[in-house]
């Protein structure tokens, strides 16, 4: 007759449906944490990667991700200048495809 009692109080003990409850929270963590790990977005995913936040703007900003090292550059917003001379000529052809031909010094370009 003991026994009964017993059984009864562990089966209406609210505690039961809270350790229930917090078992499934646990599981839909997990697997949130395991879908972010996944995502091609998660910068730790890949070896190499760049990134580029606000392009064109004046606050654009490039990250570069290679193996372990996270390099940041960030624009002044000025227009770069340099001094270079003449590589070759690159030409668009028809079927969308580039070609480029390097110039030979002294030789003009064809």
């Amino acid at each position: 007759m003991r026994t009964r009692l017993l059984d009864d109080v562990e089966e209406d003990d609210p505690i039961l449906s809270v350790v229930n409850l917090i078992d499934v929270f646990l599981v839909v963590i997990a697997a949130l944490l395991l879908a972010v790990a996944n995502s091609p977005a998660n910068p730790f995913s890949a070896q190499t990667m760049t990134i580029i936040k606000n392009p064109g703007q004046p606050n654009m900003e490039m990250i570069v991700k290679e193996g372990q090292k996270l390099e940041r550059y960030q624009s002044s917003g000025a227009i770069g200048e340099g001094h270079g001379t003449k590589a070759g000529v690159a030409y668009k052809m028809k079927d969308g495809s580039m070609l480029y031909v390097p110039e030979v010094a002294g030789d003009p370009v064809r």
